[in-house]
């Protein structure tokens, strides 16, 4: 659609195969389905989400520039081509809310500078959802992303934010890589300790979902299966 000011809307997705009417107001839809230009991580699963949202779409109507860690940021610029005719344009996520542990953020920072409206719609973040699940502290926290892979640094990196936890009462959130889910619970457990809770949630919004709260000592007693499942870990005093 076409207006005076221009809308860069930001599009969540589900989290995994869970149903659009669970997740996803009519009102996105209705959005989405007007949008003739996106920015996503991957044009195939962009597609095939555009598709199962809205059978009647015209896919092949549509122009998808990606964004991802191939992206030259040179070419970056261009993606909002579209905006300079008055064209909106949608920038949607792999899974949860974009620019959040994903690379839109660029674009949108590029949106703002251009003076484009940016419009946030409303979707599941696993962030949030795991925090409000946890019992852990929602006025204080911190995401931190992805931690350090090698060993050494990792355990160096856990018992810090640990001590944060205590020392100024905040939770910490983390994510990793699904296929090392296990590998960090068994880190986590090593270097923090046995009183600190942690909350693990999986699968989120999924029928499989999966959000305990217990302290390490009791984890170690009866670790989960969270191998290639979608995770997301708390850490609190």
């Amino acid at each position: 659609m076409k207006r005076p000011n221009p809308r860069l809307y930001l599009i969540p997705t589900t989290l995994g195969e869970s149903p659009f009417e669970q997740v996803f107001p009519p009102h996105n839809e209705k959005i989405v389905s007007e949008l003739r230009h996106f920015i996503v991580e991957n044009t195939r699963s962009a597609r095939r989400f555009l598709k199962k949202l809205h059978p009647q779409i015209d896919i092949n109507s549509l122009t998808f520039f990606e964004l991802n860690q191939h992206t030259d940021k040179k070419e970056i610029d261009r993606f909002l081509d579209a905006a300079e005719q008055g064209e909106d344009i949608g920038l949607l996520s792999e899974a949860g809310c974009p620019a959040v542990a994903d690379p839109g953020a660029d674009i949108v920072a590029i949106a703002q500078q251009k003076g484009l409206e940016v419009y946030p719609l409303v979707g599941p973040s696993s962030i949030l959802l795991s925090l409000m699940a946890s019992g852990f502290n929602g006025q204080n926290f911190a995401f931190l992303g992805y931690l350090p892979i090698q060993a050494p640094e990792r355990s160096k990196t856990l018992k810090k934010i640990e001590m944060r936890a205590y020392t100024e009462n905040q939770t910490q959130i983390f994510i990793e890589t699904p296929y090392r889910n296990m590998k960090m619970l068994e880190e986590i457990i090593h270097s923090c300790q046995g009183n600190t809770r942690l909350c693990i949630a999986a699968d989120i919004s999924l029928d499989s979902q999966f959000i305990k709260t217990k302290t390490l000592r009791e984890w170690k007693k009866d670790l989960p299966d969270l191998n290639k499942r979608p995770c997301i870990f708390l850490i609190y005093k």
